[in-house]
Order: structure tokens, then C-alpha cells, then sequence
């Protein structure tokens, strides 16, 4: 079958799956996920989808990048979305390939809203989130009996760029917060924590979770701006963040406890 014969099949309707990809490693995607990937007869997929994955789309299949760096109009959400329909008018089966899952943070129900005004049908196939699976690698649960018994997800930043405003509600509580897109503003956000008496609120910061570049730093509200510098965690990937009691219980920061203990005992 030639390319051209594989795309263009008169008798295909135009439709769109939106599939998330998970948090990084393309093994945690989900295997429905990759059903519709091997009848897509176009892929569009954004920054944070290891490119591994359209291994498993047809050879034949037409894969497009379409990336989100900052400020970049060749990448907005109104350019992806004509993408998106125009290929499925064209081709036949469009496969939306997203980072984590579709709904947190994902503007996954813009996409399927602009579908919809095209009378284009849309289906979801979910993904695992990174604000609960990146912890959970590292052995932080996001809740535990006793310790956590909520879980807030935000993003670091509002529409304008500045502090979500959420935060303060946020650090006032006793619930596991996990920060997405928020790196940048971690001083601020510490300050927020200190300022409600939580200095000594143990953190995690992970940066590209789940993947072979992962780079982690952990320590409490005081210190986590030293230990991430530290740490060398940057901008360059993926960067989350974790405040809340939980954080206490994995391993790394049980080690690091332990590490001081001794420390002190022995001066």
C-alpha cells in the first residue's frame, strides 16, 4: 500500500481520539492508547510525549509535532485545534497525542469542544497523571490513613503569569499540594508556606518524572530552594512540586532524617 492510498480512503469518517500519554515513560501509557495509535492515519503530539511512541502509529501515518514552547504562535491551542480538524476532514482518524492525562492541565476539553463544532466525533482515552504517578514513583503517596487525607492540584501561575491565588488557600491547609507548571515561582511559594509556620513542611521537586533524565530534590519549605540549586533542577523539562506531611515518608527523605541524626549526635 502506498502512502497516499493508506491516507486517502473516501469511505473513513473524519474522527478524533484524544489520548494521554502518561507522565514521560512510554511504557505507562495505556494499552488502549495504543490500540488507536496503530489506526491513526495522523498523529499530532505535543513536547512532552517521548517520540518512542509513534513506533506504534502505522509507518504510513503522517506524525506532526506540535509542541508548546512559550510565546511560540506556530504552537498556540487555536492553531493546534485547526490542525486537528482539518487533518481528521482530510485523512480520516486523527490521534491527539498529549502528555500526562488530558483533563489536568491538558486543555484537552478545548479540543474536544472544537471537534464538536464541527460536528467531528471525539472520544477520550485518559492517561496517568503525572501529579499522582510522578510522587508515587519516588514513593510518596499522595494521601495516607492518618498523614494526608486530601490531595490539591494547582498550577504555580494564573492566566496573567502571576501567583495563583489558590496557593495561599493552599498552604493554610493540611493536604498534600502538588504544583504543576510552578517552578519558577517556588520562592514565592515557599514564602506563602513560611508565613503560615511551615518551614519545617517537608518537599519534593521532580523534575522530567518517570524518565531516564529525572533529577530529584527533597528537603523541607526552609531549605528546598537551596537543595533544588543543588540538585541542578531547571527548566529545561517538566518540574513538579510537592508540599505536605507525605513527602516524609519516602525513602529519600527517611534517609536524609537519618543522615542528620547522625550528624548531631555526633558533634
Amino acid at each position: 500500500m502506498t502512502r497516499e492510498s493508506f491516507l486517502k480512503n473516501p469511505s473513513e469518517e473524519p474522527r478524533i481520539t484524544l489520548v494521554g500519554a502518561g507522565p514521560g515513560d512510554p511504557d505507562l501509557i495505556s494499552l488502549k492508547g495504543i490500540k488507536a495509535l496503530k489506526t491513526a492515519k495522523v498523529v499530532l503530539y505535543d513536547a512532552l510525549v517521548d517520540e518512542r511512541l509513534l513506533a506504534h502509529a502505522p509507518s504510513e501515518a503522517i506524525k506532526v509535532y506540535v509542541g508548546n514552547p512559550s510565546g511560540d504562535e506556530n504552537f498556540s491551542q487555536d492553531v493546534v485545534n485547526r490542525l486537528m480538524v482539518d487533518y481528521a476532514l482530510n485523512f480520516g482518524h486523527v490521534v491527539r497525542l498529549k502528555g500526562g492525562d488530558l483533563f489536568v492541565f491538558g486543555r484537552g476539553y478545548e479540543e474536544l469542544e472544537y471537534a464538536a463544532s464541527y460536528s467531528i466525533e471525539a472520544t477520550v482515552i485518559p492517561g496517568i497523571s503525572s501529579a499522582i504517578s510522578v510522587p508515587g514513583l519516588q514513593g510518596i503517596p499522595v494521601t495516607h490513613r492518618g498523614v494526608s487525607n486530601s490531595l490539591w492540584i494547582l498550577a504555580g501561575s494564573d492566566e496573567k503569569g502571576n501567583l495563583s491565588e489558590e496557593l495561599k488557600d493552599a498552604a493554610k491547609s493540611r493536604a498534600t499540594v502538588v504544583v504543576l507548571l510552578g517552578y519558577d515561582k517556588l520562592p514565592e511559594i515557599v514564602s506563602l508556606y513560611q508565613a503560615e509556620g511551615k518551614g519545617r513542611l517537608p518537599v519534593a521537586i521532580i523534575q522530567n518524572g518517570s524518565m531516564e533524565n529525572e533529577r530529584v530534590a527533597i528537603g523541607i519549605v526552609n531549605t528546598i530552594v537551596e537543595v533544588a540549586e543543588e540538585k541542578q533542577i531547571d527548566t529545561t523539562g517538566p518540574v513538579l512540586l510537592v508540599f505536605g506531611s507525605t513527602v516524609e515518608l519516602s525513602a529519600q527523605f527517611q534517609n536524609i532524617s537519618r543522615f542528620f541524626q547522625l550528624a548531631v549526635c555526633s558533634e
